[in-house]
């Protein structure tokens, strides 16, 4: 998906919503990558982790936001990571989705990629293409199913295939 960088709508309703839910989006700080990692591993998975372990090791700020709870890290989002002007991955734990803290998380990460110059930003392998349309108004880039995660995808199933009982 496309997303416009300079035609963004306004992030304040998302960020009051995550507010009122006692959830606080921050950037990441170097002491989080650990933390980081167990969460996103125990809920989305290594490839995931993998990814967002990119945005620790391009300097600073780091490319990554994270949505806390109660001292906890619940949700992230991270940008610039998979490639240059890719926004993802993301996500947020099951049982705290539709409080905003997905679309806080999106909009903090689109600013930062205006900051770093950017007019447009790729949402690779979009899971729902509905939350990004009606949130940050991305449109789909026809044909570009699976795009740069082919060769992923492909590996993934020959692992899958292994793994099954004949």
């Amino acid at each position: 998906m496309l997303v416009r960088l300079y035609a963004l709508p306004p992030s304040q309703p998302y960020d009051d919503r995550v507010a009122a839910a006692g959830i606080t989006i921050r950037r990441f700080e170097p002491w989080d990558r650990f933390a980081l990692r167990r969460f996103i591993t125990e809920h989305f998975g290594e490839n995931w982790a993998a990814e967002a372990d990119v945005a620790f090791t391009g300097g600073h700020p780091i490319r990554g936001f994270a949505a806390v709870k109660d001292g906890e890290i619940v949700g992230f989002a991270v940008y610039d990571c998979t490639r240059r002007g890719f926004f993802g991955p993301t996500g947020v734990r099951e049982d705290l989705r539709g409080h905003g803290a997905g679309a806080a998380l999106l909009f903090r990460c689109l600013h930062g990629l205006r900051d770093l110059g950017f007019a447009y930003a790729i949402i690779g392998g979009a899971g729902p293409d509905g939350f990004y349309e009606k949130v940050c108004g991305a449109t789909v880039i026809d044909g570009s199913e699976p795009g740069i995660y082919r060769e992923l995808y492909r590996e993934m199933a020959e692992r899958r295939s292994r793994a099954s009982p004949s």
